[in-house]
């Protein structure tokens, strides 16, 4: 077995991603088998349960209520709604929901309490549960905890020195303090990224110094490509090329050799022999389902081909860890505290960010005279 490292370093990630590739996908493709089955993939969906509106400033994000995009919001789905999508997903052979919604931190109060109820509803159907809410609190994460949650969701996004570049509402050390209080608990901590937002080379390093040198390192890291939307400040960077994700696979899963890697955003602009190749890198994971969220994601059929030509079989649930324990709301050890913490608000100027606000202004004023 390779070494589960801590201590990687810039300079050491860099070199390994600008390896010829092709001694890099055979360095990769060989700790892959190692500590994986290389025919099996971890198959999630990405359920929004509460879309838009979001009062952060995130360049990439279409769900932020200060840009103009095409995004239709809606409010808190109800449980029995998302449990029909959860039995759904179940039977085109996903064995993770992941619920998003469009937060910038949980909040104490009846909305989280839907949640919370959410969570055991689809743990009770005998599958992995994954929430992405934003910022939390050590005792919001030990409430998630108890109601079965498999897994928690809070990516870095990129480096610490880029992420100024893109966000300003938060800072990343609230990234970092929030997946803190998740390994408080006994929940899997799921963390990556986005390449394509304009960022360099050693940003994508950066950031898989941050994600690797965490310990445990997190159980599962999704690799995202930019989707550009348009109306969001980043609408005009280039779709990232296919060498791109293959090296950032690569990479990724030399120096956390026992995480899951997840292909997810940009998977409609890669053809099925680049998404092949990701495989091959380490890639063990991805997200199917129509939708991303908000953005586009390849037809889970065309997905099920897609294995079946590359003799890719999905995994079952609970295969990594054991399924938690559903403790019902009535016997709960842990309360609403009511709690309204004080994260970060670093509130620099992005210009890009601050002309697309602008610009959102001037569209909404035009409709509001028609």
């Amino acid at each position: 077995m390779s070494e589960i490292r801590h201590n990687w370093t810039k300079e050491e990630i860099l070199e390994i991603y600008n390896k010829p590739l092709m001694e890099l996908l055979f360095e990769a493709a060989q700790i892959h088998r190692l500590h994986h089955d290389p025919n099996a993939v971890q198959v999630s969906t990405l359920l929004s349960i509460k879309t838009g509106g979001c009062s952060e400033d995130c360049g990439y994000c279409p769900q932020a209520a200060r840009y103009h995009t095409d995004i239709e919001g809606n409010d808190l789905m109800p449980v029995q709604v998302v449990k029909a999508q959860a039995l759904r997903a179940k039977a085109s052979g996903s064995s993770r929901v992941c619920m998003g919604a469009s937060w910038r931190n949980v909040k104490d109060g009846p909305e989280f309490d839907e949640v919370l109820e959410m969570v055991r509803t689809i743990n009770k159907l005998d599958m992995e549960v994954c929430c992405t809410l934003g910022m939390v609190t050590e005792n919001q994460a030990k409430r998630l905890a108890e109601a079965g949650l498999y897994a928690y969701n809070h990516n870095l996004d990129s480096s610490e020195e880029y992420y100024k570049e893109v966000i300003s509402t938060r800072g990343y050390q609230d990234r970092l303090d929030t997946i803190g209080n998740v390994r408080k608990t006994n929940v899997t901590v799921c963390s990556g990224g986005i390449i394509g937002m304009g960022e360099s080379i050693e940003d994508r390093a950066g950031m898989l110094v941050a994600l690797s040198t965490l310990d445990p390192q997190p159980e599962s890291t999704p690799i995202n490509a930019l989707v550009a939307v348009e109306g969001t400040p980043l609408e005009d960077q280039k779709p990232v090329e296919i060498w791109e994700m293959i090296r950032m696979v690569a990479a990724t899963r030399i120096v956390m050799p026992e995480t899951q890697v997840r292909l997810s955003a940009g998977r409609t602009q890669m053809s099925q022999e680049g998404q092949a190749m990701c495989f091959f890198a380490g890639a063990n994971s991805i997200f199917a389902g129509d939708k991303l969220l908000t953005t586009p994601n390849p037809d889970v059929n065309e997905d099920m081909k897609l294995f079946q030509k590359l003799g890719l079989n999905p995994m079952k649930p609970f295969t990594k860890k054991v399924q938690p324990r559903t403790v019902e709301s009535a016997d709960s050890e842990f309360i609403a505290q009511g709690e309204n913490p004080k994260w970060t608000r670093p509130e620099h100027k992005i210009d890009r960010n601050e002309e697309a606000k602008a610009k959102a202004k001037e569209i909404r004023a035009e409709l509001k005279e028609k």
